[in-house]
């Protein structure tokens, strides 16, 4: 009997973790999807702050529409001129890994981004090639590990775990943790860590705006790197959840004019 009770103890617990990290991913999920919009145009301004507070200004337009089973993005250097031409074009795909290239004016060419530099710095900053897109909810591993307030929002404590050594390398994550409102399911703050498990970025996320269609919309974006001391800082300047473009819009061609 002893027995007994000892194997459905296991298996009551081994329920319970499924249950958790179905929960946890559901969170996950729903993060995602409060700030999936079928369309949109925007103009922001990236401050890219050395670790001296030195501070060098981009200003860039971005554009996204979903097609199919399909969103594109398309992002554009407007200045200052050292800069300005440069672009990405971003195909995020519900079932499989993104698709990116780059556009540098000075060589006249597009690149495809490789996986491996998909972790690399956008345009010098703080952020990630990979920020710029959403992350493969399936790539991950999840855990509701408690709650936190953030900015007196709250928050559960989601742990993103990547579930393979090749998913890490191609992140330079092992783990991420993201703080996501109860309420509304609005990402705050995401840390992230290294397979030693040391923080050495985090992601903060602001001035959450709701839009006609439902979904938010964040303003402000920091990325701060804890092992370098620099930060970088994107605020939104105009934003429209509508987008007239077509999706020959969304195209290498049109990455480089």
């Amino acid at each position: 009997m002893t027995k007994l009770f000892s194997i459905l103890a296991i298996f009551c617990l081994t329920m319970s973790l499924s249950i958790s990290a179905q929960e946890a991913k559901q969170i996950a999920t729903n993060a995602s999807d409060a700030i999936s919009m079928d369309a949109m145009e925007m103009t922001s301004t990236l401050n890219i702050y050395d670790k001296k507070g030195n501070v060098r200004i981009r200003t860039v337009s971005n554009a996204s529409k979903t097609f199919g089973d399909v969103s594109k993005t398309i992002i554009k250097f407007i200045s200052p001129a050292d800069v300005k031409g440069t672009g990405m074009l971003i195909y995020d795909y519900k079932s499989k890994d993104d698709d990116m290239w780059v556009y540098l004016p000075s060589l006249k060419k597009t690149r495809r981004i490789v996986s491996s530099q998909k972790a690399a710095s956008f345009m010098g900053s703080e952020f990630s090639n990979s920020d710029m897109s959403k992350p493969n909810i399936e790539n991950f591993n999840y855990k509701n590990i408690g709650t936190e307030t953030i900015n007196g929002n709250a928050c559960y404590k989601i742990e993103a775990e990547c579930k393979t050594s090749d998913i890490s390398k191609i992140e330079k994550f092992s783990k991420k943790i993201s703080y996501i409102e109860k309420q509304n399911f609005l990402t705050y703050k995401t840390d992230f860590y290294n397979k030693e498990g040391v923080l050495f970025k985090t992601i903060q996320i602001s001035d959450y705006k709701k839009q006609s269609d439902g979904k938010y919309q964040a303003f402000k974006m920091t990325a701060s790197n804890h092992k370098t001391s620099r930060k970088s800082v994107i605020i939104i300047d105009s934003f429209n959840s509508n987008s007239l473009l077509k999706e020959s819009d969304f195209t290498t061609s049109q990455l480089e004019k």
